[in-house]
Order: C-alpha cells, then sequence, then structure tokens
C-alpha cells in the first residue's frame, strides 16, 4: 500500500521547515509534547492553490483522499457560554456536530464556528487548520478511525504545504479525545 509521503517529490521533517508554518504550529513543533517523536511530523510544500482537500487529491491521486484528514472547527454553545473545540475526521466523512460533538461537548448547540472565528482564535489560516498548535484549553476531538490511519495528511496551518503524521500523534496531542462515530 502506498504512503502518503509517495504522492509529493519533496518530504521533509517539519521541524526543518518552520519558517514556512504559521506561527502557532512552529511554536507547538519547537516546544513538541506529543507522544510521537516530532520527527515523524513532515512537511510537503504545496501550492495553496491546492489546500482543500477535494483539489489535493485531484492533483496528486485520488488514493490521497482515504489517508487525508480534516480538522474542523466547532462551537458548542450552552446558556451564554461558547466552548470552541477542534474535531479531526477523515477526508471523506463529515463531523456528526449535532450528536457526537455536541453531547461530548456538553453543549445544548452546536455548529461549525465562522471562518473569522476559527482562524481569528487559531491563529491559522482557513483551509490549513490543523491540531498542532491550538490554543491551549481547547477541546481536540479524534475520531478513532483517525487515530488508526498510519498516516494522515491534514493542514499546516496555512494554505501552504500539508502535513503528514502518523494518527496516534494526532491521538496523543494535548487535550486530544479519541471518539468513536465522530466522523459519519
Amino acid at each position: 500500500m502506498s504512503t502518503p509521503m509517495d504522492a509529493f517529490d519533496d518530504v521533509r521533517p517539519a521541524v526543518e521547515c518552520l519558517d514556512l508554518l504559521t506561527a502557532p504550529v512552529a511554536a507547538a513543533l519547537r516546544d513538541w509534547r506529543g507522544n510521537v517523536p516530532v520527527e515523524q511530523v513532515r512537511y510537503v510544500d504545496t501550492d495553496p492553490e491546492r489546500a482543500d482537500t477535494a483539489v489535493l487529491v485531484e492533483h496528486y491521486g485520488a488514493w490521497l483522499l482515504e489517508q487525508s484528514a480534516n480538522c474542523v472547527v466547532v462551537a458548542g454553545r450552552r446558556g451564554g457560554a461558547v466552548t470552541l473545540a477542534a474535531c479531526m475526521v477523515l477526508a471523506h466523512t463529515r463531523a456528526d456536530v449535532n450528536g457526537v460533538v455536541r453531547r461530548h461537548l456538553g453543549a445544548r448547540k452546536a455548529s461549525f464556528a465562522p471562518a473569522g472565528t476559527a482562524t481569528g482564535e487559531s491563529g491559522m489560516e482557513f483551509g490549513g487548520i490543523t491540531p498542532i498548535g491550538l490554543p491551549d484549553g481547547w477541546p481536540l476531538l479524534v475520531d478513532a478511525a483517525v487515530a488508526e490511519i498510519p498516516h494522515a495528511v491534514i493542514g499546516s496551518g496555512g494554505r501552504r504545504g500539508k502535513l503528514i503524521v502518523p494518527g496516534a500523534l494526532l491521538a496523543g496531542l494535548p487535550g486530544a479525545v479519541v471518539l468513536e462515530g465522530l466522523g459519519v
């Protein structure tokens, strides 16, 4: 079986590319606290026009869809309180925001966070948000299928470039909770 690294010409350890990453992602890699060695986080330089998963897989190979994961920011509301959280689901699924996410956050209502909120609060670009470097205190909900994938193509914090990481790395990030059925 091919790995995501096979689709790209230049795959480097992300710690060698900190200048190409957004500030929160670069800081998280410099101060790594994950359960997998930081050297297993790899960076591939891609055209910002190919940041969206559908365009990326169309260009690099449809087989990458099964090995890609998306990070979406959600807002859970209860009373006047809003909780922002990130959800990692396989790219060919969608986050069960009104079921699994809402219940896990203990919210009365949950929805995708507005783009301006997601980017403003995370310090990342829309279309490139990644779980590496999220603000402290944000819950990170990881679908069990993502945690089990050998390697996943994910955002790099910006529209330019992608990270390739083991699924176990995502499950071991600070604040991560692995949930069955998050991706439907």
